[in-house]
């Protein structure tokens, strides 16, 4: 069945009045975003997410909320992922103490950009663009980021790179609309 308009996505989400199962489900995984309702589709699917969710978007992980941050938005900025990118920016972003400057290169700009002032924020950016392009670290990308960040996060970035990669793939091929209240990328 086609779609209605260009702000629906290719699959309905879940709705209300919704079962046990589903009801639960969303209450572990947050606010009922649509993302989180397509996942709820199936609740075990969505109790699955939750459990990767729950460990890496907590103080449990070994990364900063800043690295986490950065390696989310600039791999939904790389893949295109403007749903899960805007989602991130208006939760996050100052959280993570990012600035205009910093918000805009992560769509258009890399970790070489004289925004980024820290080594561990740059290696942290270059990881995640050498992951993006090569499914892989050289020798020395490797090394700037375990000497930036130690081996366990340099572990933690390369597996949250990979999940923001998809869930940036289920946003864009579900062509979900921006949330209420998110702004999308920013201009050049």
């Amino acid at each position: 069945m086609p779609r209605k308009s260009k702000h629906e996505p290719r699959i309905a989400p879940v709705a209300p009045p919704y079962d046990e199962a589903t009801t639960a489900a969303l209450q572990a995984l947050g606010p009922p975003i649509m993302l989180f309702r397509l996942f709820a589709r199936r609740p075990e699917r969505a109790q699955a997410v939750h459990g990767w969710g729950s460990y890496y978007l907590s103080r449990r992980s070994a990364l900063s909320l800043r690295h986490r941050e950065l390696v989310i938005d600039r791999t939904t900025a790389l893949c295109g992922a403007e749903y899960e990118w805007a989602i991130h920016i208006s939760v996050y972003a100052a959280k993570a103490n990012l600035t205009d400057a910093q918000v805009r290169s992560l769509v258009h700009g890399n970790g070489g950009d004289p925004c980024w002032d820290t080594a561990a924020d740059r290696a942290v950016l270059q990881a995640v663009d050498a992951l993006h392009a090569q499914s892989d670290l050289a020798d020395e990308q490797w090394d700037d980021l375990t000497a930036a960040t130690g081996e366990d996060r340099a572990l933690e970035v390369m597996l949250l790179c990979g999940w923001y990669h998809a869930i940036s793939f289920a946003a864009r091929a579900l062509r979900l609309p921006l949330e209420p209240g998110t702004t999308g990328f920013p201009a050049a």
